[in-house]
């Protein structure tokens, strides 16, 4: 079995018809979500990080401030967290099955609210 093509995802928001990312990674075994964004010194605009299984993130060891949502299995917002500073830890959200990272600012660009259901579509390599 060859290397693990890199999987990128277009996260939208119909609700408020705006794109959260274009270039959305994840992280969905144990090395990549325990690494997540930690090293990166920035994350630039339309990319982020999507942590599946995930109820709660950290920024410990992070030099950047990041927006964070946690969602259900419908992709559904259940908290946002809007510049979360490094070295910081969300309130663990049981009903969450994951985690996503973007850019600090992008909660409020979009108008992404509590309840939003985002949608996921693959992009092409």
């Amino acid at each position: 079995m060859g290397p693990r093509t890199r999987e990128f995802l277009r996260i939208s928001n119909p609700v408020r018809q705006s794109v959260l990312g274009d270039r959305i990674g994840v992280a969905d075994t144990t090395l990549t979500r325990f690494v997540g964004l930690m090293g990166r010194g920035s994350l630039a605009p339309g990319h982020g990080l999507l942590i599946r299984p995930s109820n709660g993130v950290h920024t410990l060891w992070m030099r950047f401030s990041i927006d964070v949502l946690l969602l259900d299995k419908q992709h559904r917002v259940l908290s946002a967290y809007r510049s979360l500073r490094p070295f910081r830890v969300t309130a663990i959200n049981w009903k969450a099955s994951s985690a996503l990272e973007l850019p600090s600012g992008t909660i409020v660009a979009t108008s992404t609210q509590l309840g939003d259901e985002l949608h996921l579509a693959p992009v092409a390599p």
